[in-house]
Formats: structure tokens, C-alpha cells, sequence
């Protein structure tokens, strides 16, 4: 399940980074672009490269935080060792 997951994360993600920065840099030339009021020295592609992992990670975030919020009560608040192993006080222990 665990798998499938990082896959509803990561494959939006990298579908919307692309689209972002497709449409970002339709309008910006990253020569023209300027950092801390220095410009940039780096070339077209190593900012192209960079900019897509930042708008990776920062769309991972955010369907990291849609699949979060997909849990139910039950998934959140399960305790993921069996019964017979949980330390005694847990507050997750079974009544039997």
C-alpha cells in the first residue's frame, strides 16, 4: 500500500512540475532572471534542471498533504505492531 501511495504522490507531482515549468519559462528567460540581485551565471539547462526538482518537491508537498488527509480515522490511529507485541501502556492496546 505503501508503494501505491508514494505513486499517487510522486507521478501527479512530476505531471504538474513539468506543466509549471513549461509555462514559467514560456515567459522568463533564466539569463534574463537574476538571484539576490546578482544574475545568474548558471546555464539554461542546469536552471531549467533545477527549477523542475524545486516544483517537483514543492508539488510532492502538496500531494503528500491531499494523500494525508485521505486517511480515515482508523488508518491514522492504528498502531502498525500486532497486539501481543505492544509495550504495556500503549495507549493503542486492544480491549478485549
Amino acid at each position: 500500500m505503501m508503494q501505491h501511495r508514494l505513486m499517487w504522490i510522486l507521478w501527479p507531482a512530476f505531471l504538474v512540475a513539468g506543466v509549471l515549468e513549461m509555462a514559467i519559462f514560456a515567459m522568463f528567460d533564466p539569463h534574463d532572471m537574476h538571484w539576490f540581485g546578482q544574475p545568474i551565471e548558471a546555464s539554461r539547462q542546469t536552471v531549467y534542471t533545477l527549477s523542475f526538482f524545486a516544483l517537483w518537491l514543492i508539488t510532492s508537498g502538496a500531494s503528500a498533504m491531499t494523500c494525508m488527509l485521505s486517511l480515515s480515522p482508523f488508518e491514522v490511529n492504528r498502531c502498525p505492531l500486532p497486539a501481543t507485541d505492544r509495550p504495556d501502556g500503549c495507549p493503542k492496546q486492544c480491549k478485549h
